[in-house]
């Protein structure tokens, strides 16, 4: 049994103190053993959890994931705590210099005329910051880690900043189509596929940025759509007393009209 006080209510010395004892020798097993990397995708689950209570519109659920991705953060500092590289101050001492910085409209005596400006400050000042001499260095910034269709828009909008983009939507719409014809002619070869086909999703991209739309959430609407139709499909087939995996296309086609007319 490890030395430790129940309380009330904790704060965040308290989850710093616990997710020490946790790691440290006599606490839990498993703990002690995590690392950046074996913790890496837990930490993006619950940032995609946190993402979900936001859509609920559920406080206690957005509270409760919140803690969790909290928790994440606390557990990779005190591994660079215990490495002697740095502790969970000097992650928000960071955070705050950061912040105090690119807000000189706030902290200083920069003058803005509204929200688009800050971001237009923000911008040049990050660049600053991290030392981007280029335009390429911008796009090269952006983290791989991120989801494809949000790292490709983000690249497309950095590339915008330098003059790098249709002038409307229509350029982009005519490079998608331009884009599905090399897919059909590289599949036609059996070469290049995947190549052409990452072509054509980037290029659909670039049309949702023009038309405001948030690709991943486009994806999403559509896996959505597609799951719906789909349990009526097999629900139509169950009615006529038949499996779907042994009707044929043509008439699950039938069935997959009649599911988007309900």
């Amino acid at each position: 049994m490890i030395d430790f006080v129940r309380k009330e209510s904790y704060g965040l010395k308290d989850l710093e103190e616990i997710v020490s004892l946790l790691r440290a020798p006599g606490g839990c097993p498993w703990d002690g053993e995590q690392t950046h990397e074996s913790l890496r995708r837990g930490l993006l689950e619950e940032s995609y959890e946190v993402v979900e209570a936001i859509d609920e519109a559920s406080p206690e659920h957005l509270k409760e994931e919140l803690g969790d991705v909290l928790l994440q953060v606390v557990f990779h500092a005190d591994i660079e705590k215990d490495a002697g590289r740095f502790t969970l101050d000097d992650v928000a001492d960071g955070i705050c210099k950061k912040l105090i910085f690119r807000h000189p409209h706030v902290f200083g005596d920069t003058a803005v005329t509204g929200s688009d400006e800050v971001l237009v400050n923000w911008e040049e000042l990050k660049r600053e910051e991290k030392g981007q001499q280029t335009y390429t260095d911008t796009l090269t910034a952006v983290a791989r880690s991120l989801p494809a269709l949000w790292r490709a828009e983000k690249v497309q909008k950095k590339a915008k900043k330098a003059g790098f983009d249709w002038p409307d939507a229509s350029g982009a719409v005519d490079k998608l189509s331009e884009e599905l014809e090399e897919l059909k002619e590289a599949m036609a070869q059996g070469t290049n596929i995947e190549e052409e086909l990452g072509d054509l999703l980037f290029a659909a991209v670039n049309v949702s940025r023009f038309v405001k739309a948030d690709p991943e959430e486009a994806l999403t609407a559509a896996t959505d759509k597609f799951i719906s139709r789909f349990r009526k499909v097999e629900a139509f087939a169950a009615q006529e007393g038949r499996d779907m995996a042994q009707m044929g296309l043509s008439e699950l086609d039938q069935l997959w009209e009649r599911a988007k007319r309900t």
